[in-house]
């Protein structure tokens, strides 16, 4: 499978979850401008791409001590960096809001299994 269409299913995969997420967590907040969803799930997926090893080696004994559930930790960690930069970068400016930890928690559950489904159909072989 080429890569640019890996990566395209991957951004594809963090709008829809970003889209689900606005629509059944009550308080999730996402932009409702298309390029801006786009950009968005782009800095998502890069920072999945690069945060995310970093912090399962990290949590990694927690990781394991949980049975696996504590990757929910991580992709919600990664989820707040989302929102801390959204709120920082101009060209966002308040693209995305999580109110409370229940939003997290929901939007973080919602987003991890859109993305694990996206990384299975990208899966090489």
């Amino acid at each position: 499978m080429h890569w640019l269409f890996r990566v395209a299913i991957i951004i594809g995969g963090n709008v829809l979850g970003l889209w689900l997420a606005y629509v059944y967590v009550p308080g999730f907040v996402v932009t409702t401008d298309p390029v801006k969803l786009v950009l968005i799930a782009l800095i998502l997926a890069v920072l999945n791409a690069i945060l995310k090893p970093i912090l399962t080696l990290i949590f990694g004994p927690i990781i394991i001590l949980t049975l696996g559930l504590g990757i929910i930790v991580v992709n919600a960690a990664i989820l707040l960096i989302l929102q801390f930069l959204g709120n920082h970068l101009t060209i966002l400016s308040g693209g995305l809001s999580i109110p409370n930890i229940a939003a997290l928690i929901y939007a973080t559950l919602i987003l991890s299994v859109i993305n694990f489904f996206a990384h299975l159909i990208t899966r090489p072989g």
